[in-house]
């Protein structure tokens, strides 16, 4: 593609001045078929872009032809086609400030920020940086410049602003906080977007994109109910033809549900391969601990993976409601003897449980509003509400 690197340069140059954001950010991309071009891989491209563009695209373009030298070397030197990729960004963020009023050029940013954070990825992977997490963290620093000037954009109109680009920035940004674990620096990203008034404009797949993570923090936040309505969203909204995507979605919505009280259906699982999820869900509706150790043992590599282990570990206590429910059911009294809990639970395999643990289990129910009641301890005796003793795990947690 494009033969030489003037022919290159001359293209480059057309997109530039016809305002064609989506070509000239293919003209960078990394995944484009023009990286194969070996005329383009120049390690000091200056002379020739100077006599072809302007700026600031001519700054663009350089770090761009750059970064492709650096890929093109035997071995590739991943850790400085990082560095003049960071380089890119800073001139992104420069065009971004001369094109005022204009937002034709987002689709470039867009190319250019993905790139950042797949180079920063590489290099993390190749631990090219002293602490890990070091490298992708200066590369979330670059994203935000750009961020920052698309949300300062408050001049244009409606369909002219930057503002339309911040939605895109931040998931990049999510996907490095949540690689690195700091989530906490996602809060003012996720207020600066709900507080937007295109938060309804951004396109369908970056807001699916966006419900994807914040469920996944409000999950982590033990916000289950916020996390199964962004979550929900997400896989709603997703298309069928990204399964991979629908069953991502799935792993955590899933035990987000289960701690709400849906059990899933099983065809839902099987279509999406994540039958891990059924086991776990008979285990729950029969009240049967002995079982749902032994799925989350079996499982335990697959549930360490996802990272939802502690998450599905907090399943246990909803085992032991609905244990404690049958219990009820069959003694059909609203003063219930704790030493049949004791029984029950070693029916169902904790064998070495102790009355005091037993009550140390009902006591931890009854805080978290699973059972209506109180203990009595002179009584040895669980006095539950005569009204609905047991309310609907939807409606507690």
């Amino acid at each position: 593609m494009f033969g030489t690197l003037n022919n290159y340069l001359s293209s480059v140059h057309r997109a530039w001045t016809n305002g064609d954001g989506d070509t000239l950010a293919s003209y960078i991309s990394l995944k484009d078929k023009h990286i194969m071009n070996r005329n383009l891989y120049v390690e000091m491209p200056e002379n020739a872009i100077n006599r072809l563009l302007e700026s600031p695209i001519d700054e663009i373009i350089c770090a761009h032809l750059k970064v492709l030298f650096y890929l093109g070397l035997e071995p590739r030197d991943f850790m400085q086609a990082y560095k003049h990729q960071s380089q890119c960004i800073q001139s992104v963020v420069k065009m971004l400030q001369q094109l005022k009023e204009e937002n034709w050029c987002l689709p470039v940013m867009y190319t250019a920020c993905l790139d950042l954070r797949i180079l920063a990825q590489r290099c993390e992977e190749l631990g090219n940086s002293s602490k890990p997490g070091e490298i992708l963290e200066k590369a979330a620093d670059c994203l935000m410049s750009c961020f920052r000037v698309c949300a300062a954009d408050n001049r244009s109109s409606d369909n002219e602003t930057k503002r339309l680009g911040m939605l895109h920035l931040v998931n990049q940004l999510f996907k490095v906080y949540f690689r690195i674990n700091k989530l906490h620096l996602c809060k003012p990203l996720i207020r600066a977007i709900d507080s937007s008034a295109f938060k309804e404009m951004f396109p369908l797949p970056e807001r699916i994109t966006y419900k994807y993570f914040v469920g996944r923090k409000a999950m982590f936040d033990s916000d289950y109910k916020s996390a199964d309505e962004f979550l929900s969203f997400a896989f709603k909204h997703c298309p069928k033809n990204f399964p991979r995507n629908k069953r991502l979605i799935l792993i955590y919505l899933v035990p987000v549900k289960m701690l709400l009280g849906f059990l899933p259906k099983k065809y839902i699982l099987e279509r999406y391969d994540v039958l891990q999820f059924h086991e776990l869900a008979e285990a729950l509706k029969e009240g049967n601990v002995r079982k749902f150790d032994d799925v989350i043992q079996r499982h335990e590599i697959f549930f360490i993976k996802c990272g939802i282990y502690l998450l599905v570990e907090k399943l246990k206590f909803i085992v032991y409601r609905n244990l404690f429910k049958k219990v009820y059911l069959i003694k059909q009294t609203h003063q219930l003897d704790l030493n049949a809990f004791s029984s029950a639970l070693q029916f169902v395999g904790e064998t070495d449980m102790t009355i005091d643990e037993t009550h140390c289990i009902v006591a931890n129910l009854i805080f978290e509003g699973k059972i209506k009641g109180y203990i009595s301890h002179s009584h040895n005796k669980l006095v539950v509400s005569k009204q609905n003793p047991f309310p609907p795990l939807n409606t507690v947690s």
